[in-house]
C-alpha cells in the first residue's frame, strides 16, 4: 500500500456513515446472533482459535453479516481480502487467487476472501471460486440477503457452513443506538447529543431489526438538528420519526400497544369481521409494521382458524406472502388487504388443530408402536421374505377409490384424529367418510 492509498483510506474511516464506523472488531463487541457467536458456539470458537473454514453468512440486510467478516479480519493472522459481487467481475477474481497463491507458496500464509452478496455472482463467477475453495488456495466467506440454499452454488455450499442471521431484537438496536450517541471514538459522543427514551423505543422497534437503518436515523438526526438552550442536541420522537420518515403512533398511552394490535387482528380474521380484520391491519401498517411478520400471522390463521373449511385461504395467504416480498410497499398493502379480508371471510374450522394436537399428544404418551406389515416399504432387496408390504390392499382398485383395512398402529385402531366440522367444505369431507366409511350418519340425506 503506498503512502495515497494510505491517506485515502485513513480519510474514508473518518468520513464513512456511522453504520460502518461504529463496527465491532472483536467478537465481545458484537451484539445480537448469540445463537451463532455465543461462547460456547461453533463460529465463536472457530473465529478465536483461527481456525475458520469456508462459510456462508445469511441474513437480512443490518443484521451483522459484513460485521461478523470485519471482525475476522481483525482476528485472524491470515490475509483478509474482500470483494463485493455487484462490482466484481473475474479479473478481480483472478487476482485475488494470484495474490493467495502468493500467500500460500511464498509465505505459508492462509488467504480469507471475503465476497459481499456473493449471490450476485452468475454460476460461471462461482464455479471459478470452486477450486480454489477446495484446494484451501482461499478460505471463503460469502455474504448474502438471499437463501443460499437457492442461490449459491450446490458445490460451493457443500464445501462451506451456512450461519443464518437473525434480525435484531428492540433491545439489540437500543444497546447499538445508545454506543453509537455516546461513543466519542467511533460514534456521535463528540456532538454531545442526547436521545429521548420514547424516540429511543420507536427507533429500536420500526427499523424492525435491521442496525443500518437505525443507526442512518441518528446520524442523520445528530447531523441535522439544531442545539437546544443547553447547549446540546436532543433527538425527539419528532425528529426520530423524520429521520427514518415513518410515522409515529402512540401505542402504550392506554394499553393499545403493539401486541394488542396484532391480537385484535387475529381475532377479527378469526371472529369473520373483515371490517375490523382491515382496520387493524391499516393500523399496524401505518405504524410502520414489518409486512412480512403480517403475511406469516395471516397464513398462520388461514390453516389454524379457516383450514379444510376452505382449503383455498392457505393458498391465498401463502400467495399473498410471497407477492409482498416481490412487490414491496404501498402496493403490497392492497395484496395484504386481499389475503385479510379472504381469511376473516371464510368458513371457519380448527379440526386441524385439534386433530395434530391429539396426534402429537398421542405419539408423546405411547409406545412407539411398529407400522403394520402390510403397510411397510416393499421395494428393497429382502422385504419380501420379511413380510413387509404383504397383504397391503390397493386403494384405486376398489369402488370409490378407497378400501378398509388397518392403517394405525395396533393398540390405536379405534384413535380419530381428525374430526372434521360442519362448516364450508369439511361438509362435504364428512358426507364423503360416511359414503366410503359409514361415519358422520349425521350427515346422512
Amino acid at each position: 500500500m503506498d503512502l495515497f492509498e494510505y491517506m485515502r483510506e485513513k480519510t474514508l474511516e473518518k468520513e464513512a456513515p456511522l453504520a460502518s464506523r461504529i463496527r465491532p472488531i472483536s467478537l465481545e463487541e458484537v451484539v445480537g446472533q448469540q445463537h451463532i457467536i455465543g461462547k460456547d458456539k461453533l463460529l465463536y470458537r472457530a473465529i478465536k482459535a483461527d481456525k475458520l473454514s469456508s462459510i456462508i453468512l445469511y441474513g437480512p440486510p443490518g443484521t451483522g453479516k459484513t460485521t461478523l467478516a470485519k471482525v475476522i479480519a481483525h482476528t485472524t493472522s491470515a490475509e483478509f481480502m474482500q470483494i463485493n459481487a455487484t462490482s466484481a467481475g473475474k479479473k478481480d477474481m483472478e487476482e485475488v487467487i494470484a495474490q493467495a497463491k502468493n500467500n500460500q507458496g511464498m509465505y505459508g500464509k492462509k488467504t480469507i476472501l471475503f465476497i459481499d452478496e456473493i449471490h450476485r455472482f452468475n454460476k460461471g463467477q462461482q464455479d471459478y471460486l470452486l477450486p480454489f475453495v477446495e484446494d484451501g488456495t482461499v478460505i471463503l466467506i460469502g455474504a448474502t440477503t438471499e437463501n443460499p440454499y437457492f442461490e449459491v452454488n450446490g458445490a460451493l455450499l457443500s464445501r462451506s457452513i451456512v450461519f443464518e442471521l437473525k434480525n435484531l431484537s428492540p433491545e439489540d438496536i437500543k444497546i447499538l443506538i445508545l454506543r453509537a450517541v455516546n461513543d466519542k471514538e467511533k460514534g456521535m459522543g463528540a456532538y454531545g447529543a442526547e436521545i429521548e427514551e420514547d424516540a429511543l423505543e420507536f427507533l429500536a422497534d420500526v427499523s424492525n431489526g435491521d442496525a443500518r437503518a437505525a443507526l442512518t436515523a441518528v446520524e442523520l438526526g445528530i447531523l441535522t438538528t439544531e442545539r437546544s438552550g443547553d447547549g446540546k442536541i436532543h433527538i425527539t420522537l419528532e425528529v426520530a420519526s423524520e429521520c427514518i420518515q415513518k410515522r409515529v403512533v402512540k401505542y402504550d398511552k392506554s394499553g393499545d400497544n403493539h401486541y394488542d394490535t396484532i391480537s385484535a387482528f387475529i381475532k377479527s380474521m378469526r371472529g369473520s369481521d373483515p371490517d375490523a380484520a382491515v382496520y387493524y391491519l391499516a393500523r399496524m401498517l401505518y405504524a410502520g409494521e414489518d409486512v412480512k411478520f403480517i403475511s406469516r400471522r395471516i397464513m398462520i390463521c388461514a390453516s389454524e382458524d379457516v383450514g379444510n373449511a376452505d382449503p383455498m385461504a392457505l393458498v391465498v395467504a401463502a400467495s399473498a406472502a410471497q407477492a409482498v416480498e416481490r412487490v414491496g410497499m404501498p402496493e403490497a398493502q392492497i395484496i395484504l388487504s386481499q389475503a385479510v379480508t379472504y381469511v376473516a371471510s371464510a368458513p371457519k374450522s380448527n379440526s386441524a388443530v385439534n386433530a395434530i394436537s391429539d396426534a402429537m399428544e398421542t405419539v408423546k404418551n405411547t409406545m412407539t408402536a411398529p407400522v403394520p406389515a402390510h403397510l411397510q416399504d416393499s421395494h428393497y432387496p429382502s422385504s419380501g421374505k420379511l413380510g413387509h408390504g404383504v397383504g397391503y390392499q390397493y386403494a384405486h382398485n376398489y369402488p370409490n377409490h378407497s378400501v378398509e383395512q388397518q392403517y394405525l398402529p395396533d393398540g390405536l385402531t379405534d384413535k380419530k384424529f381428525y374430526v372434521p366440522s360442519e362448516n364450508g367444505y369439511e361438509k362435504q369431507i364428512r358426507k364423503y367418510f360416511h359414503k366410503i366409511k359409514g361415519i358422520y350418519e349425521d350427515e346422512e340425506e
